[in-house]
């Protein structure tokens, strides 16, 4: 989950992107945004992938 942290939080600034301007972007709540960023270990993967998806990227099935 580091990973993606990381990887939203970089990308977010790299475009010069507020947390607010990132979650209206993506269609998703500001606190969606804080949790993801504060690293917050339950969050729905639909909504994470509506975010993800603004950089060309979406979370799939994992096999076990």
């Amino acid at each position: 989950m580091q990973k993606i942290i990381e990887f939203v939080k970089n990308k977010r600034k790299e475009l010069g992107l507020t947390q607010e301007d990132l979650a209206k972007r993506a269609g998703v709540g500001l606190r969606f945004i804080r949790d993801l960023e504060q690293g917050k270990e339950s969050l729905k993967t639909d909504t994470l992938n509506k975010v993800l998806k603004l950089f060309g990227k979406t979370l799939g099935p994992v096999n076990l």
